[in-house]
């Protein structure tokens, strides 16, 4: 029989614990596949028992400077972002907030926060979206995303915003 050390025993059995705590037993998902995005429904701290809507998170769509011209890298995005929108008509109505960076008068920007939160509408609507689910809004520089006052904040504040809040009666 062969002599045990304990030690390399134990380190064995971890290892092999660990290897088998850590498989995946999902399919790894397709390269270039579109993220569903579904509703969270969480439950009421006073009544656990009725649901609540919980916003629904998508990702900003992001402007150069002065400029309210969608980039080509985020219109694959908004295609996804509209094909979801279409695809779940319990999201309801989806607002877009335009917003911009510091730089300019509050006029200025609130005009510009329009055009950027237009320039998502027209394409999500050339998507297939009905524009009765869509509103607009403009904030300008009034919500920045970034505090700062350098290009790496300006990058992040000029942005549209897609809100989605699910109604009650659709998540029951």
């Amino acid at each position: 029989m062969f002599p045990i050390n304990r030690s390399k025993l134990v380190l064995v059995l971890a290892a092999t614990l660990l290897s088998v705590g850590c498989t995946s037993t999902s399919p790894a998902p397709e390269l270039g596949a579109q993220e569903e995005f579904k509703p969270v429904v969480e439950t009421s701290k006073s009544n656990p028992v009725a649901p609540r809507p919980v916003p629904v998170s998508l990702d900003p769509v992001y402007f150069e400077t002065g400029q309210a011209v969608l980039r080509l890298k985020t219109l694959d995005l908004l295609k996804g972002y509209a094909q979801s929108i279409i695809d779940h008509p319990e999201w309801g109505l989806v607002t877009i907030e335009g917003h911009c960076d510091e730089r300019g008068s509050d006029e200025y920007n609130r005009a510009l926060g329009r055009r950027r939160a237009a320039a998502v509408e027209r394409y999500l609507v050339e998507m297939g979206v009905p524009p009765e689910r869509i509103s607009t809004q403009s904030f300008g520089s009034d919500r920045p995303a970034v505090p700062g006052h350098d290009e790496r904040a300006w990058g992040r504040n000029r942005r549209s915003e897609l809100r989605v809040e699910v109604s009650i009666s659709a998540s029951l």
